[in-house]
């Protein structure tokens, strides 16, 4: 269990920090869109409107990763049992070929390497995500990705 609390919280560091930078230029988007030099100086200059439609944009995507956090950070965290299937939350080790992939199903941050780049968060809206959700410990997994189809064995669910 301490592991998974090492990687929400490494994992809600990270959404913390996009987060921050999301801020930053939303600020920035908003003051450049109401600006002076904004103004414009004919009916054919959109700069004060191009502006205001990016400082739109990173106003929707400040809120979408402040929902993010709070889920990141509530996201309860508990063991699975050698027969339960994966659902949030859970580890999921696969093989391949006789490598191993370890996932985190999470709310958000898929595509994230946390742990050092050991884990692989995935999300239950990713294709991956979808695949091993619901799926237990010696179950066999097929999925396309990136135009490949990859067949994966699941060892282990924790």
């Amino acid at each position: 269990m301490a592991e998974k609390q090492t990687l929400r919280e490494e994992l809600a560091a990270l959404v913390a920090a996009d987060l921050d930078t999301r801020e930053r230029a939303h600020r920035a988007a908003r003051e450049g869109a109401t600006h002076d030099e904004a103004k414009p100086e004919n009916d054919k200059d959109t700069r004060a409107l191009e502006q205001s439609y990016l400082a739109r944009g990173e106003a929707a995507r400040v809120e979408q990763l402040r929902a993010a956090l709070t889920e990141v950070r509530a996201m309860k965290l508990r063991g699975f049992g050698e027969t339960e299937p994966a659902a949030l939350g859970a580890l999921v080790t696969l093989e391949e070929r006789g490598e191993e992939l370890v996932l985190w199903l999470a709310p958000h941050g898929g595509g994230t390497r946390l742990a050092g780049g050991r884990v692989q968060v995935v999300t239950p809206q990713s294709p991956l995500g979808r695949a091993v959700l619901g799926k237990r410990a010696g179950e066999e997994v097929t999925v396309t990705l990136a135009g490949r189809v990859r067949e994966l064995s699941i060892t282990r669910v924790e």
